[in-house]
């Protein structure tokens, strides 16, 4: 395993919980902080962060979530439910002794990590979302919503719920659809090109279709890193990833209570200021549901890779949070 971003504190091994083998990158010792990644993402996301949270006296804990990496990828979408992976999490603390830990999610490792927070406050103490808000549940199914609210666009959930197209496109050459992918969506790119993509696209294009091939990864990447994630999925695919948006609507009849209540945990949502979740998504409905909340961070000209982005200012904002909450004699 490649760990030369993280320096050799970084451990690595393999656990098995709720029915599926799962790698996770660790290291630190002290309070546990789970880090979970977002889509098309890794343990490896959160390379900055894991050294960085140890040297705080932290026990860093990033997992390749379900379907992703060297973590199982079951084939049946019905298997990515928020049911499931919250379970696989649960599960993760058990194997590991751990009655409690923080949780930290970007994208739609923020989903779960909300999820976590709402449905399980016994076995999570703080939460941290990175680009996604606490969002309240939809009056209908999320396929419904959105194809009433954007009748005729592209939509990317939509693209990805028949099985095997999204997998065509993004398998085709995965190293293209990466360094699309991951410009568009960073600060790098211009800012009207993501409201573009996400708003302005006909229903019937292809997910790159829309995006310019800026020809090299983002300097805020590299191409070291850049060559890990290419390695990654050319050898798993996409199918793990995608199938997480192919269970939204089991969820929302799955677990109708989600989105309904209120998140009681201390709670800190960072996020950047170009980030297309941030732009397209309101904070009302987090700023009602999370009492707990203690900050509300921006960061300038940032876009959707927050943590890779901007690693030294969410590790400061991380840190800070973390420590705030450490002090809880039951979080151990």
């Amino acid at each position: 395993m490649n760990t030369h971003h993280t320096g050799e504190t970084v451990r690595h091994r393999t656990v098995r919980t709720n029915g599926i083998d799962m790698h996770i990158a660790e290291a630190g010792e002290g309070p546990a902080v789970l880090l979970l990644h977002g889509f098309p993402e890794l343990w490896f996301s959160w390379r900055h962060q894991l050294p960085a949270l140890a040297a705080a006296g932290f026990h860093a804990i990033a997992p390749d979530l379900r379907g992703y990496g060297r973590t199982d990828a079951p084939a049946d979408p019905a298997l990515y439910t928020t049911r499931l992976m919250t379970a696989d999490l649960t599960g993760l603390l058990d194997a590991l002794g751990l009655d409690t830990a923080a949780v930290v999610g970007h994208d739609q490792g923020a989903g779960i990590a909300w999820a976590c927070a709402e449905l399980l406050p016994e076995r999570f103490r703080a939460v941290a979302a990175l680009g996604v808000a606490y969002s309240a549940r939809s009056p209908m199914p999320p396929t419904e919503l959105l194809r009433r609210t954007y009748p005729g666009k592209f939509n990317v959930v939509l693209y990805f719920q028949p099985p095997g197209v999204a997998e065509a496109e993004l398998e085709a050459d995965v190293a293209r659809t990466l360094r699309l992918t991951m410009y568009a969506l960073s600060g790098e790119a211009p800012p009207d090109l993501v409201p573009r993509w996400l708003t302005g696209t006909p229903e019937g294009s292809g997910f790159l279709t829309p995006l310019p091939d800026p020809g090299r990864p983002g300097e805020w990447l590299g191409r070291r890193a850049f060559d890990h994630y290419v390695r990654e999925f050319e050898r798993t695919g996409f199918t793990g990833a995608v199938n997480r948006y192919r269970a939204f609507d089991l969820d929302w009849a799955d677990l109708p209570e989600l989105g309904t209540g209120s998140v009681r945990l201390p709670a800190l949502f960072l996020t950047g200021e170009l980030d297309s979740a941030y732009r397209f998504g309101g904070l009302d409905a987090m700023r009602a549901a999370v009492p707990g909340l203690r900050e509300i961070a921006v960061l300038p000209g940032c876009g959707h890779w927050t943590q890779q982005e901007r690693p030294a200012e969410v590790n400061a904002h991380l840190i800070a949070f973390l420590k705030s909450c450490a002090g809880s004699r039951d979080w151990r």
